[in-house]
């Protein structure tokens, strides 16, 4: 698999800017025995790959061998370029946006172009992050409701003792709940924050109803439906800006390297 390649990987080491954790460790949601690590890494790729023949968007890696799901302790790794990453960034990847928020002890790596990605990263957010996490937590409303194609488990254990995948539906809230945060006030608490983290913990272990489950996932998608109208955020970024600290950026990486 290229992504998985050395010269990726050689790419990914020798240009990350910021690597931090972005599973479910970083939102205060894992669980004894069954969690592995998720991380995130932003790099500046080398002039060749961005203005030659040659191209680089990310870098993947995983401690397990491919198409086995990861247990505790294993690794996954993506590593994207900073202009994939902005681009996502731009549209609201929910994902994607989780290194602007995660808490200085979630961080692995950070140079002075991280720093500046994070106190910066105000200028990515619009409504158009709340747009995206709508368009997400539908769609996975729909696919646990049945009415939508697509798979909305691949842990048929827990459909086996709770009668549905309870983290896929832990999940489900967690997004209605975090970009209800985000449209409200510019920013997104990691860890979450009580008495939301108790919930979710208590669906993740069975102990709430799918039914409790959709019924929230409906109130934050009625909110959220709101917010991408009336939040403060502004309708779109500010690309022209960010394009602009991009292109410096990248000037003045290849010129320190």
């Amino acid at each position: 698999m290229r992504h998985s390649s050395e010269e990726f990987a050689r790419i990914a080491a020798q240009g990350t800017v910021l690597r931090c954790q972005v599973g479910s460790a970083a939102h205060g949601l894992n669980l004894d025995g069954v969690s592995d690590r998720d991380e995130m890494g932003i790099c500046v790729e080398p002039p060749e790959y961005v203005i030659g023949l040659r191209s680089f968007e990310q870098y993947i890696h995983h401690s397990r061998p491919e198409h086995t799901r990861s247990g505790e302790g294993d690794l996954d790794l993506t590593v994207y370029s900073l202009r994939k990453w902005t681009r996502l960034a731009l549209e609201g990847n929910p994902t994607v946006l989780l290194p602007l928020f995660v808490p200085e002890d979630e961080i692995v790596t950070i140079t002075s172009v991280g720093r500046e990605l994070r106190a910066e990263g105000h200028r990515l957010l619009s409504r158009r992050a709340g747009e995206r996490f709508l368009g997400y937590l539908r769609a996975q409303r729909e696919r646990m409701e049945g009415v939508r194609g697509g798979r909305h488990t691949n842990r048929p254990e827990l459909v086996e003792v709770h009668g549905f995948d309870t983290k896929y539906a832990y999940h489900m809230v967690r997004l209605g709940l975090q970009g209800v945060e985000l449209m409200e006030t510019g920013s997104i608490t990691l860890p979450m924050p009580e008495p939301e983290r108790s919930w979710l913990l208590e669906l993740r272990r069975g102990e709430r109803t799918r039914t409790e489950a959709l019924g929230r996932t409906r109130e934050l998608e009625e909110r959220l439906v709101d917010l991408c109208r009336t939040s403060d955020l502004p309708a779109s970024p500010d690309t022209d800006r960010v394009d602009r600290w991009l292109c410096d950026t990248y000037r003045r990486f290849w010129d320190e390297t």
